[in-house]
């Protein structure tokens, strides 16, 4: 319920991407509450995207996750794909980790492997922050001092923990080989169609912000296969328990 989330006061928020959802269970759910069900706010149209608030506690603290987002492709603007980011800074987060399904680009990675982002290129074509002179610094959108705590998380849990560069574009179709080669050589390690506008929103309200890419595929041309929306949930869905153990060993 509504009521819940405001009296917890979460500081700590989580936003699970497509085929994560599992990660909630791993915490424990408290109470749950769909967007639909909060003042602007609705659901996502996507598979594998629940399209509610968890309330969990991990040692002795309330967290907020969000099990699935809104995306660009869907129709929306960047302002209200973003929505939920101010309804929960509203409720006093101060601390976001963003997590997404990625298509790995990179060649060191593997498939059902985890990447930290370290910074992202904006290629959706649009920002939550138009409508104004809100020239706010990007210098440092993921928290280098926070990435290093995942990164010794990793390293106490025995995870290979990749680190790299978030490309987004808008999608919904995927990318083409030529697009992963101009994206690698822009610097490119992973892309994906979510995340960047949230990391912007964010970071203009003052939040702390983490990334996490779980590669769920190789980019399109980098292997003899096609690309499937259900084979990245599936992936994901496996992969959940170590996204899960390095979120509960970090936070």
């Amino acid at each position: 319920m509504l009521a819940d989330l405001q009296n917890a006061r979460p500081e700590t928020a989580i936003v699970l991407g497509s085929g994560l959802g599992a990660v909630a269970e791993a915490f424990g759910i408290e109470s749950e509450t769909a967007y639909a069900d909060i003042p602007g706010l609705s659901a996502s149209t996507v598979p594998g995207h629940a399209g509610r608030f968890v309330l969990s506690r991990h040692e002795g603290r309330s967290i907020l996750i969000a099990q699935g987002r809104r995306h660009l492709y869907e129709g929306l603007t960047a302002h209200e794909a973003t929505a939920s980011i101010r309804f929960m800074h509203s409720l006093g987060v101060r601390r976001l980790v963003l997590t997404n399904a990625a298509g790995a680009i990179h060649d060191s990675f593997h498939v059902g492997g985890l990447m930290l982002i370290t910074d992202h290129l904006n290629l959706q074509g649009t920002t939550p922050l138009l409508g104004g002179p809100h020239f706010h610094d990007m210098s440092e959108v993921y928290s280098a001092a926070w990435r290093e705590k995942f990164i010794a998380a990793a390293a106490a849990t025995g995870l290979k923990l990749h680190t790299g560069v978030y490309a987004a574009l808008l999608g919904p179709q995927y990318e083409t080989p030529a697009e992963i080669r101009m994206l690698r050589t822009l610097g490119a390690d992973a892309v994906g169609m979510s995340t960047v506008p949230e990391a912007i929103q964010a970071r203009a309200l003052g939040m702390e912000v983490a990334g996490i890419s779980m590669l769920t595929n190789w980019a399109a041309g980098l292997k003899p296969q096609t690309l499937h929306h259900a084979e990245v949930v599936e992936v994901g869905k496996a992969a959940s328990s170590d996204l899960a153990r390095l979120l509960m060993t970090a936070l």
